[in-house]
């Protein structure tokens, strides 16, 4: 059975708390980090470390029974029978974080019967933490070039042909979460990406997009769904609604992508 408005928003509520608190986490840590001279992937492994720890010990503490899927941890068949699953990125954007930047991001979602009931984000380095029991949708104005969120490092073949075939502005920031949430925000009206994903990469940041009326799927339109045996989840879409139609028409037009699986 689906758990009610109220159970939702109370999990909401608790993925919130286990993401801000991871997010002091990881601050506390790089700051150790740098004192002691520790750098790069040595940080990003650090971070990625301390914080599934603190998660998993939080969740084994507040959350008994429940199944966890998580970026950092051996994956189990047991969560495929399991009543709800909690799905976790406990660093996403591990390269950021290494850098001293702050467009990185925690991921926590939670699955129950076939769908995300949950979400929550939280951007440390702004101290803000995005979730879908109070969310609010981006402004309805629409900007007079509609933006897109890309990856800073390495976008995907796809954004060059979307740029050009809708005249789309690229705005480049870090990790997932990041980009998602400037949608939700209202910083960009689109994400697109079709590089390669697991479902802890999306399942939190598509949680909260649902929660603020925005379109969430995979590039070829179908929908996003999780707590599968094979968490690969290469690819997504989360716009505005009103771009949700010629993002998708844009996608099948792409040589290389219109068959995209």
């Amino acid at each position: 059975m689906s758990s009610t408005p109220d159970t939702a928003q109370a999990f909401a509520k608790h993925a919130a708390s286990i993401a801000r608190r991871a997010g002091v986490v990881l601050l506390e840590a790089r700051e150790d980090a740098k004192a002691q001279g520790v750098s790069g992937r040595a940080l990003g492994a650090l971070g990625d470390a301390r914080a599934q720890e603190a998660i998993a010990s939080w969740l084994a503490d507040e959350a008994p029974g429940d199944a966890v899927l998580s970026e950092e941890a051996k994956d189990t068949a047991a969560r495929l029978d399991a009543e709800r699953v909690w799905i976790i990125d406990p660093l996403d954007g591990t390269r950021e974080y290494s850098e001293g930047r702050d467009d990185w991001a925690v991921h926590v979602a939670v699955w129950e019967a076939g769908e995300l009931i949950a979400g929550a984000v939280a951007i440390p380095g702004e101290d803000l933490v995005l979730d879908s029991a109070s969310i609010t949708p981006p402004s309805a104005a629409a900007p007079e070039q509609w933006r897109m969120a890309v990856s800073r490092s390495r976008p995907p073949a796809l954004v060059e042909h979307l740029r050009d075939s809708l005249d789309l502005a690229v705005v480049p920031m870090g990790s997932a979460g990041v980009k998602v949430s400037s949608v939700i925000r209202g910083q960009a009206d689109a994400y697109v990406h079709a590089g390669g994903q697991y479902e802890w990469d999306s399942a939190a940041p598509v949680a909260v997009a649902r929660a603020a009326g925005l379109h969430t799927s995979r590039i070829d339109g179908t929908p996003l769904t999780y707590n599968r045996r094979d968490p690969y989840l290469p690819d997504l879409v989360v716009c505005r609604p009103e771009l949700a139609s010629p993002l998708l028409a844009a996608i099948a037009q792409a040589p290389s992508f219109g068959d995209h699986q």
